[in-house]
């Protein structure tokens, strides 16, 4: 049985250069220095640029292996951290390789190469798409004095298996551990809506569309898948952010896509614009609703055709960018009503998601107070915390419907930062944690809540349900409510005039009845 191992070219591991080569591990090199392995034929993936390096390492292993034959597989990707590229090339090449599995043993090499290229060769050798086992090698031990090494190889049963899927499932992790900065969250929508947000960064290059309202993390999560691309070397450009609400009139089309010199009085020199800026990176274009019609047809041709027109210029300029996009309006409304075009919004729609407000994840309140301490505490150095009963305080209001955390996630970081800020001592105590309270109560207090602050803080998020006729009169009921010791009392002031042409009178039971009407329990009306 001849032995047959399939290999990427290690552009790092195997460049070794120079005489010195000889005293350090390069992988494919020193699979053949293995006595007790044989290797028939080594097929070598490799990119174009890496030819010479490619030519150094077969020479290599021909004066080291003489009966070893080289056969070198040009794969030219454009983007080796691309998965679907990478799984896609290596896909084709297995479908059509002519494998002989009666007469040949055949291995997979998993040390070189990106860990995406890694993570194809063990998907497409688990399902059998190369018939093989996998043949892991690993540099010498300080104690080794063989350059060659340790190779492993490995068949793909069941606790082999587990092993290495556990380990690619801790890297993906990580991975998410990262677009949440480390946040423990708990919710688990968005915690499945991260995973799959990092699926598709990490594999996709499509625009991907990011809905919330203001303050639910668009801008931050967008930071973070680039922080994540440029760790996996997907992009090489710089983040670009833009809030296209900020953009008006004819500054617009220059912001955006650049001008000539003279094209417009003022003009006096040419500008490259935020498209151009965003070359090889990331565009975040925030409130992509509100750009105007001629932006968003000059968007469309730069997205697909990745190429356009500066303002006053007769010659195209080239800008190939990842595109983010978010917004808090319903832009496929605005797509039927005329104001959004939609064969933009269809190139837009590929990947969107849906960030939820922070009163639809109150569970995740709790981890993120204690980012922002850590934040405040880097960015001041002054370390700050809560005492017991202040963070059991400040939880306990947090958590409930009254609190409405307008701003989301920002009105929490504006919350802790102040507290942070005008403590003494280094520890949050009840009381700041009180008149903190009451700044974020004033902060969400709208003119009609102010005429009706106990409907408000009753009520909840479906005071916004109420009319404002039942609002005047359930305000002034519960204001009795407040200041008697029983619903039975407060029955008694509320029906003074009419109980009294009554033979018998249930007061209590008139008031319950009338406050279930609105979903409220007498125990609500004395919080």
């Amino acid at each position: 049985m001849k032995t047959i191992v399939f290999s990427f070219l290690g552009a790092t591991l195997d460049n070794a250069g120079g005489r010195g080569r000889w005293e350090k591990w390069r992988p494919n090199v020193a699979l053949c220095q293995h006595d007790d392995v044989i290797i028939d034929k080594l097929v070598l993936f490799y990119n174009a640029q890496y030819q010479s390096l490619l030519e150094q390492v077969m020479r290599d292993i021909a004066s080291i292996s003489p009966e070893t034959v080289i056969e070198p597989h040009l794969m030219p990707l454009a983007n080796p951290w691309d998965f679907q590229e990478v799984y896609g090339a290596l896909y084709e090449f297995a479908r059509t390789y002519p494998f002989q599995v009666d007469s040949h043993d055949y291995l997979v090499h998993i040390t070189t190469g990106t860990h995406v290229a890694q993570i194809c060769l063990f998907l497409l050798t688990e399902t059998q798409y190369f018939p093989a086992k996998l043949l892991q090698s690993s540099p010498p031990r300080k104690q080794q004095r063989d350059i060659a090494g340790t190779i492993d190889i490995i068949d793909l049963d069941l606790s082999r298996y587990n092993q290495l899927a556990s380990r690619f499932a801790d890297e993906r992790l990580e991975t998410q551990n990262h677009l949440k900065s480390g946040i423990a969250t708990k919710n688990t929508t968005f915690n499945g809506m991260i995973a799959e947000i990092e699926q598709v960064a990490l594999r996709s290059r499509s625009p991907v569309l990011l809905l919330g309202a203001t303050g639910v993390g668009k801008s931050f999560l967008a930071r973070r898948v680039y922080e994540l691309k440029k760790q996996r070397y997907q992009l090489r450009g710089e983040f670009v952010e833009v809030n296209c609400a900020t953009l008006r009139g004819d500054s617009a089309m220059s912001t955006l896509f650049g001008h000539a010199k003279g094209a417009f009085t003022g003009a006096l020199n040419a500008r490259a614009g935020l498209l151009r800026s965003a070359d090889g990176g990331l565009l975040f274009l925030d409130e992509i609703g509100e750009l105007g019609a001629d932006e968003q047809a000059m968007l469309l041709k730069a997205v697909e055709e990745k190429r356009f027109y500066p303002v006053g210029s007769d010659k195209e300029v080239h800008s190939d960018f990842q595109l983010i996009t978010g917004t808090c309006r319903d832009l496929a409304q605005d797509v039927q009503q005329g104001r959004f075009r939609e064969d933009l919004f269809a190139r837009l729609n590929m990947w969107t998601f849906h960030l939820p407000p922070l009163s639809e994840r109150r569970e995740d309140i709790e981890p993120n107070i204690d980012f922002e301490l850590r934040r405040f505490a880097r960015e001041q150095g002054r370390e700050v915390r809560f005492n017991k009963e202040a963070r059991s305080d400040y939880l306990h209001y947090a958590l409930k419907p009254q609190a409405l955390w307008k701003g989301n996630f920002r009105d929490l970081s504006a919350s802790v930062t102040r507290l942070a800020t005008l403590v003494d001592g280094g520890r949050i105590t009840c009381d700041d944690v009180t008149r903190e309270i009451g700044r974020l109560e004033k902060l969400w207090q709208t003119p009609s809540q102010g005429r009706f602050g106990l409907c408000q803080q009753v009520l909840g998020e479906r005071f916004a349900d109420v009319d404002e006729f039942d609002l005047y009169q359930l305000e002034g009921v519960l204001k009795i409510c407040q200041s008697s010791h029983s619903l039975s009392e407060a029955g008694r002031k509320l029906f003074a005039q009419s109980r009294q042409q009554k033979a018998s009178t249930n007061d209590a039971d008139r008031l319950k009845k009338y406050l279930t009407k609105f979903g409220v329990e007498w125990a609500f009306t004395r919080a």
